[in-house]
């Protein structure tokens, strides 16, 4: 079971053009890795004051892999 929809959702809430947010899933064994491109204004919203941003959605995304034993990881892509 793909996340990808679900972390899209996630991300595309927090920042301001969600048109330009480019999500690539890598699905190694049980873990899934998703990098996560967004403009550059908006890479200060996703991480959030003190990385809490994302650090709440890296939680979630890691519990709903877990209910499938699975491990999941968000990463944020800068340039």
């Amino acid at each position: 079971m793909s996340y990808r929809p679900f972390v899209e959702h996630l991300v595309g809430s927090v920042i301001e053009r969600p048109d330009l947010m480019e999500i690539e899933e890598d699905f190694r064994g049980h873990t899934r890795t998703f990098n996560v491109k967004v403009c550059a204004d908006d890479v200060g919203k996703l991480i959030g004051k003190g990385g809490r941003v994302v650090s709440a959605i890296r939680s979630v995304v890691s519990c709903v892999a877990a209910k499938e034993k699975e491990k999941a990881f968000v990463k944020i892509v800068t340039e």
